[in-house]
């Protein structure tokens, strides 16, 4: 999440200058080949205002200017962030969790909604979220195999230039531990409601688990 907040910032720094003109704001929405809801509908639906989703909007316009991103764009764009790993499997990974639709590519609305809930949303959301990231086949539950496959992408991303150095068996001990914790009724996956009680009941995760919020 780190990385997300890093554009969000960025891009609130980049247009803090004075209001332009309603009519020049409202107009600036329709320069782009695909057109997002209408703000009012967007600003229901999320936790930002019409101002800040302006401004969010001018910064995804900025970086994908047809109005939606597809894998590659996105996996590009979120490279950037950790030069000194390998990035594209946990992109790959984040850009099917911001594709709601599973349509292939991620449309302002699809950016906006997962910012919300990154940024802004109750714990239970932000668990939720995280949950949908980790169970990859969309079975409405992690099994084991998913849950190395996230953890590994996170360690790739963030390369060998971490401090303390990593074990190469960092991933695979990470997971046991907190699928074993996880797991509670032992038949080899975990549900939603398990994971977050886990989180929820055990800080070691909670830590483990905001910790990597800082490469969402």
């Amino acid at each position: 999440m780190g990385a997300v907040m890093g554009t969000f910032s960025s891009l609130q720094t980049k247009q803090r200058r004075p209001s332009k003109d309603k009519v020049e704001d409202e107009l600036e929405m329709t320069t782009v080949c695909y057109r997002p809801e209408g703000l009012e509908q967007l600003e229901a639906q999320t936790n930002f205002n019409k101002r800040e989703l302006q401004v969010l909007y001018r910064g995804f316009k900025n970086e994908c200017p047809s109005g939606v991103v597809n894998e590659d764009t996105f996996k590009l764009i979120y490279s950037q962030f950790f030069p000194h790993g390998d990035a594209s499997m946990y992109a790959h990974y984040l850009f099917n969790a911001f594709d709601a639709a599973q349509s292939g590519s991620v449309k302002f609305e699809d950016f906006v909604a997962a910012l919300s809930v990154l940024l802004r949303g109750s714990i239970h959301e932000k668990l939720r979220w995280t949950f949908n990231l980790y169970d990859i086949n969309k079975d409405g539950n992690i099994n084991k195999e998913e849950m190395m496959d996230i953890v590994k992408a996170i360690y790739d991303m963030m390369g060998k230039y971490t401090y303390p150095v990593l074990k190469e068996d960092a991933p695979k001990q990470h997971v046991e531990v907190f699928f074993q914790k996880m797991d509670k009724n032992k038949d080899g996956v975990v549900t939603l409601d398990e994971f977050i009680e886990s989180c929820q009941e055990d800080d070691n995760i909670m830590r483990s688990l905001q910790l990597f919020e800082n490469v969402m």
